[in-house]
């Protein structure tokens, strides 16, 4: 569909939609979403601010938390954030909720999470913490990290800090161990691994189901002022497989072009997984339909005009959902905007 017979349908859409919220209960809604500074919680204070035009019954009140495992545990304790809370998270990290306090997830979730969460829409693949970056030229595959003094994120964040902890343990035998892993946090990383404390660090990205459009992290901006040349450690080939396997999540290969981040030279075969705007099965069917329906307006002007959801597409947002998966509200509303076949496309999500 071209974008400007998407942007004529969804007009009509939001006639509709306006039409529906008028009469649709008042409701204010809690969205966990990660530290302050992070993309996703800009993205979501500009969405809040925009939904009193477009449904002016629903209050959208952003909250910045210490990340997606703070939001799982968050969302799992406390009953009473069920019917009016929603939160962003990853599938996997939804996937590994029951399997908390047990090994490999002692560090980062600390007790079982066993309360059902259902998908609203999805906003970003992250390849976060599954790509390596060192000043080391001799270090080319991540079975080279084994032994070496690796700056990774907080226990808190499960890109960070948990992706590349499980990589490395269950895609290369690699673990604390046999291998010096400072969990030291995007804003403190930088700096001793440009001062050679560090071997090799983690760093965020993402990218959209097309692979179209590619969102670096900030801590870029540092490593570029350094002038330094920096080489990038990718995954082995089939690496997606064997961790699906192993932790029955839904890794998605992925290659990351030449010449998308700094001094990148070669083409970075990697994996990545889906961030998702989720809540609990309780949460009413009302009004996910209408925050889907919010999203599904607003995502191409934030994308185009503001700048704010590079990765939007009706694509981003059912890539991933299912029947099983996906909360009733958000399946009815994909279905009046006539784009809940365009999940056929990707693997759903695996939730617990």
């Amino acid at each position: 569909m071209s974008l400007k017979k998407v942007s004529v349908f969804l007009f009509c859409v939001f006639a509709v939609m306006v039409g529906y919220a008028c009469a649709g209960t008042a409701a204010e809604i809690d969205v966990l979403v990660c530290p302050e500074g992070c993309g996703i919680l800009l993205s979501d204070l500009y969405i809040g601010k925009e939904i009193k035009n477009m449904d002016p019954g629903i209050t959208l009140n952003p909250v910045a938390t210490p990340g997606y495992l703070y939001n799982l545990l968050e969302m799992g304790r406390n009953q009473s954030r069920w019917e009016n809370s929603v939160f962003a998270i990853n599938d996997d990290t939804l996937s590994f909720g029951p399997k908390g306090g047990k090994h490999p997830f002692t560090l980062f979730i600390t007790e079982p999470v066993n309360a059902k969460f259902k998908l609203l829409y999805g906003f970003y693949w992250g390849v976060t913490g599954h790509y390596f970056i060192t000043l080391d030229p001799n270090l080319k595959k991540f079975s080279d990290l084994k032994g070496k003094k690796l700056g990774l994120g907080l226990t808190t964040q499960s890109d960070w800090g948990m992706n590349p902890t499980l990589d490395l343990e269950y895609g290369y035998g690699i673990t604390a161990e046999n291998t010096k892993l400072h969990y030291l946090g995007p804003a403190k990383v930088a700096a001793p691994f440009l001062n050679g404390e560090l071997d090799a660090i983690v760093a965020a990205l993402g990218t959209d189901p097309s692979f179209s459009y590619w969102l670096p992290a900030e801590i870029f901006i540092a490593l570029k002022k350094s002038g330094k040349k920096f080489y990038y450690i990718g995954q082995d080939t089939g690496t997606d497989s064997n961790l699906n396997e192993k932790l029955n999540t839904a890794y998605i290969p992925v290659d990351i072009p030449a010449g998308t981040l700094p001094s990148q030279t070669e083409i970075v075969h990697t994996i990545a997984d889906r961030d998702f705007k989720a809540c609990h099965e309780s949460f009413p069917e009302d009004l996910a339909y209408r925050i889907v329906m919010i999203a599904a307006k607003i995502g191409p002007k934030m994308k185009l005009t503001v700048g704010l959801w590079q990765t939007w597409s009706p694509e981003m947002m059912v890539a991933g959902l299912s029947e099983e998966n996906a909360h009733p509200g958000a399946v009815r509303a994909y279905k009046e905007l006539g784009w809940w076949d365009l999940r056929k496309n990707f693997k759903p999500a695996i939730l617990p």
